[in-house]
Parts: structure tokens; sequence; C-alpha cells
């Protein structure tokens, strides 16, 4: 048994401490005094199963909704359509409250009890808005801002929505104002903002 314990024993030098004599082990691999400058790149996980996204009981086509993000946080819209991963496409409509045509994020919006019959909104063209390629910014367009962000002196000229834009706006409004112009407070309900107040609970609310 010894035997066997002293072949595999890691070989090494012996040191004398007072009357005692030990063997201290010499260490395979010595510590770099250096490190690299740059993180070695590693592989990052990318998921391969897209989840699908399962919308919330209350968001229902047609429902009111109260953006709580963005540029028109505080701002009720009209929802048309779920979208996938999470995305609404929803409606002011613009000349309610100026929100146009624009996809948001379902997590940062609530969901009210009350909403608007759809059944007059041409279908065709909630699809048609409602496309991949709808929302992506022209590379034309992208090149003019950079040139005119690097021209001094020049104001910047205001972005103007194109005609067939326009007239997508006006197609889908035109059904959803008919039915709003029925209802007496509806109008005033949608173009006011939402806000809290001290000693509002949130919670406690019936929407």
């Amino acid at each position: 048994m010894s035997a066997t314990l002293e072949a595999t024993r890691p070989a090494g030098t012996k040191k004398t401490f007072g009357k005692s004599t030990r063997e201290v082990p010499h260490h395979t691999q010595k510590a770099s005094k250096w490190y690299p400058a740059e993180d070695e790149s590693q592989l990052k996980k990318v998921r391969k199963t897209i989840r699908t996204f399962t919308p919330r009981a209350t968001l229902v086509p047609g429902t009111i909704l109260i953006l709580l993000a963005g540029r028109f946080r505080g701002k009720r819209v009209v929802l048309l359509k779920n979208l996938d991963q999470g995305v609404l496409l929803v409606t002011g409509p613009f000349k309610v409250n100026g929100v146009p045509l624009r996809r948001v994020n379902a997590r940062y919006v609530i969901a009210t009890s009350y909403k608007i019959d759809l059944a007059g909104v041409d279908s065709k063209k909630i699809e048609e808005v409602s496309g991949p390629k709808y929302f992506t910014a022209d590379k034309s367009e992208k090149k003019k801002d950079e040139e005119a962000f690097f021209k001094q002196g020049e104001k910047p000229e205001k972005k103007k929505p194109s005609s067939s834009r326009a007239a997508d706006q006006k197609a889908v409004d035109k059904a959803l104002l008919a039915t709003i112009k029925k209802e007496p407070y509806l109008i005033s309900y949608l173009s006011s903002s939402f806000s809290l107040r001290k000693g509002d609970r949130p919670h406690e609310m019936v929407w």
C-alpha cells in the first residue's frame, strides 16, 4: 500500500524544518503575471424557439387602452389588432387626440372596460397596415436626416407623413369616428389624457 502511494505522489524537493524532513511538491503550472488586454469573445446563446404570444383576455380588438409609456403616454387609444410577440396595433383616432396608427408594447397599456364596435372598419386595410414592412423607415430618409445633421446653420425640416400613410389613417379613422360620434361623451373621453392625482389608488380603480 505504501509503495503505491509513493508511486502516485508527485515529485518534489525535500526540505528540512528543524529535525523533521518534509517533501514539498513542485507546482506543475504557475500563474501568469500578465493578462490579455481584451476579453476573449464568447458565443452568445441564441434562443432557437420563439415563444408564442398569448394576449390578455382584456386585450380584445375595439377595447379602449391607456398608454403608459412612449411619446403618447397618458393618451387613450383604440385597439385594432393583436400582432406577434406582444405588439398591439392602435390608433387615436388621429383627429380626436393626435395619436396616429402605431404599434405599442402590450406590457405598457391598461385595458379599460369600454369597447368600440369595429364592424365598419375595413379589415383588409387593417391587415395591410399591420404588415411587418409598414412601419420600417426608408433608407433614403435616414441618409437625408444624417446629411441635415452634419450641415451647420440649417434648420432640419419637419417630417411629414407620406400621402399613402395619411390616406390609410383617414380610411381607418373614418369608420371609427362614425361610431364614436354616436356616444355623447366618448370624444371628450378619448381626447383627455389620463393622469393620477395625490391620494389616487390605481389598484382599487375600476377601468
